[in-house]
């Protein structure tokens, strides 16, 4: 099976970014069965594309976020149900952006470089399978835009979940 190289991105605007990488992803995890390799991949294209601190996802096991497939530093392995930013994701099933995570009430500070953050559940068939976080080392560095795309992402990703 024929495989993406490498992402091709213009690195003009995060508008243009995020429309040259969505059908880039489709094509990188398009006929690859397996969730694990293309959360890799997803998270690892993502990394690449935005130069983010640390991308990845947590998986709902049981009543708990459990640690998937990222790209960064290490990380917390599980995550309370409305725990953080991550937790909190899962129990409103809403996206929730942080311009300043430490005005977050109740962060959970995997890394101290972590300045604001991102998180987008992963919802299929009414149910959060899990949420993908995406970290800044920067303040206000996630707006309406990823929003927008991360969202995209994650119902294609529901997708996929067999």
């Amino acid at each position: 099976m024929p495989m993406a190289e490498e992402l091709r991105i213009s690195n003009t605007s995060k508008v243009a970014m995020y429309e040259e990488l969505m059908p880039q992803i489709k094509s990188l995890i398009a006929g690859e069965p397996n969730l694990i390799a293309n959360l890799a991949n997803i998270a690892g294209a993502l990394k690449q594309t935005f130069n983010l601190w640390w991308v990845g996802f947590y998986l709902v096991d049981k009543q708990e976020l459990v640690l998937g497939p990222f790209q960064g530093p290490i990380a917390c392995t599980r995550i309370g149900y409305n725990k953080g930013v991550c937790g909190t994701a899962w129990a409103n099933a809403k996206t929730i952006l942080v311009p300043n995570v430490e005005e977050f009430p109740g962060h959970i500070a995997c890394s101290a470089a972590s300045k604001s953050e991102i998180v987008v559940p992963i919802i299929k068939d009414n149910t959060i399978f899990g949420v993908l976080d995406c970290d800044s080392e920067f303040l206000n560095h996630f707006d309406e835009t990823d929003r927008i795309y991360l969202e995209q992402l994650c119902d294609l990703i529901a997708k996929i979940i067999s």
